[in-house]
């Protein structure tokens, strides 16, 4: 029987529990309740000017505002302040603040559109002639390849390519010579014309 006794006894607080958890929550409604009631318009005019006017931004800051002010409505309602609104006042000069700080810790923000209208140049066609010329240079010999490479595409002079490549002048004119006629043929049965 005294097992029984204690198990009601547990219940019995719980339910005191849940009474006294149920009318804190219903003076924190109230409080919030009054709060909005006496406090959000004169807290809005507030932070629009803080805002510089954007009413978007002042409402959320006094959503927020009304938010913290649940958050702690044990707190204030146990203060026992007379009123409430120069710690809401605060309380939303801080967030405002606090937005302020973090937009200027952030770089702005860009949009991509303005990207869209800029013209640039299409490369596809000198793509294209690229890979074409790629595909002919690969068709030439080895030391026709090496002495073209040298004269065009680093703009060596012949004395320059034949001592970098370590061969004769003649040597290295002959080369060219026989590497830009098998060019000229190989893209010509490519189709590349002049």
């Amino acid at each position: 029987m005294p097992a029984l006794m204690g198990r009601g006894a547990t219940h019995g607080r719980r339910r005191q529990d849940d009474d006294v958890e149920l009318a804190a929550r219903e003076r924190d409604e109230e409080l919030v309740q009054s709060l909005y009631a006496e406090h959000a318009e004169g807290l809005l005019l507030y932070v629009l000017r803080l805002t510089g006017g954007d009413r978007q931004r002042a409402e959320d800051v006094v959503q927020e505002t009304l938010l913290r002010a649940w958050r702690h409505a044990h707190e204030l309602s146990a203060s026992g302040r007379t009123s409430l609104r120069p710690w809401l006042v605060a309380v939303a000069r801080r967030i405002v603040i606090d937005g302020y700080r973090s937009r200027k810790a952030r770089p702005p923000e860009t949009d991509d559109a303005p990207l869209a209208t800029v013209a640039t140049a299409d490369e596809t066609e000198r793509v294209l002639q690229l890979l074409v010329l790629a595909d002919a240079m690969r068709g030439l010999t080895a030391a026709h390849r090496e002495a073209v490479f040298e004269t065009y595409f680093r703009g060596r002079t012949v004395q320059e390519a034949a001592e970098t490549l370590g061969l004769p002048v003649g040597t290295v004119k002959s080369r060219v010579y026989y590497a830009l006629r098998a060019l000229r043929i190989a893209l010509e049965e490519q189709g590349v014309t002049a």
